[in-house]
């Protein structure tokens, strides 16, 4: 008999790929159930713990406020950044949103969901932006949060503008994305309310692609191919990129001086007002969703 034939339960003899194929789909590509963990908790107030790079995740943030807020549920929108865990209060409903970055996230926000204090069911939800896919956020996000004792009730991918030094802007094309991303965030934030939000979890592989994320070598690889350079002859000196800097990485002395923690989240380079910041040529565009003072204005909680 053909080694590529099996039988199945029947003894009816059919190809592998035929009998083992909706094994495999259930297994990594199942369609998630809807999430009704939720259906007894009521969202009268949602702290919204927000990190964003140029603005992609602000804009996607304060859109999923203006659903919940037509719908008479107060939003504190807190900077992820800025946070101290000890005042965070666990008697409101928590929202996570941040950037994708290298298919997972940024250091800081691993940083600051590991050290979320422990819950006792309060629901929790998340939404990342990004430029294609990830794959290393929401299933260990989902572990992560279930261990801590909050009840995941969602979470939500949405494609926006890229922001890692992009050749080329079509401001058209670009206006059309970010629309297109903001109509997700509507549909997402209703989905909550409605409790027909959605957090799949995958095992294993995510998990896996996370840890890399989470280790400065990954990150220094990226600095060692995109060092980034100080255009003295054009730096007005003016500091914006010091306090743009989430991690503090910037030192202003007579110039800026880059340190050695940059995790490319964008913000010093697309802000700059003179485009003194750059790597290799300099010839590629900035992409800003949001002003400067948007994102330093964010309260911290």
């Amino acid at each position: 008999r053909s080694p590529l034939l099996a039988r199945d339960n029947d003894g009816e003899a059919k190809s592998f790929v035929n009998l083992y194929s909706s094994k495999i789909k259930w297994l990594f590509m199942r369609a998630p159930k809807v999430n009704k963990d939720g259906d007894n908790m009521e969202l009268n107030t949602i702290d919204f713990h927000c990190f964003s790079g140029t603005g992609n995740t602000l804009l996607v943030v304060q859109k999923m406020k203006e659903v919940f807020e037509r719908n008479n549920v107060k939003v504190n929108i807190y900077s992820l950044e800025k946070a101290n865990q000890k005042n965070i209060n666990v008697n409101h409903a928590i929202g996570l949103g941040s950037p994708v970055a290298e298919q997972r996230t940024y250091p800081l926000v691993w940083d600051f969901i590991k050290s979320l204090p422990k819950a006792e069911g309060t629901p929790i939800f998340m939404v990342d932006t990004l430029m294609v896919y990830s794959g290393g956020i929401v299933g260990p996000v989902k572990r992560i949060m279930k261990n801590k004792g909050y009840t995941p009730i969602g979470a939500k991918e949405i494609p926006m503008p890229n922001n890692l030094f992009p050749r080329r802007i079509i401001q058209d094309k670009k206006e059309r994305k970010i629309q297109k991303g903001l109509v997700k965030a509507e549909q997402f934030a209703n989905d909550i309310l409605d409790r027909q939000s959605k957090w799949v979890r995958i095992p294993v592989l995510p998990d896996l692609m996370s840890l890399v994320s989470r280790k400065d070598w990954s990150w220094s690889f990226f600095r060692a191919v995109f060092r980034l350079k100080i255009d003295k002859g054009r730096c007005k000196q003016c500091g914006l990129c010091a306090k743009l800097c989430p991690i503090d990485n910037i030192e202003i002395k007579e110039y800026p001086e880059i340190k050695d923690k940059c995790v490319y989240c964008m913000r010093c380079i697309s802000f700059c007002p003179t485009r003194a910041i750059y790597k290799g040529k300099n010839n590629y565009q900035r992409h800003r969703a949001v002003n400067a003072n948007e994102l330093l204005e964010e309260e911290s909680v």
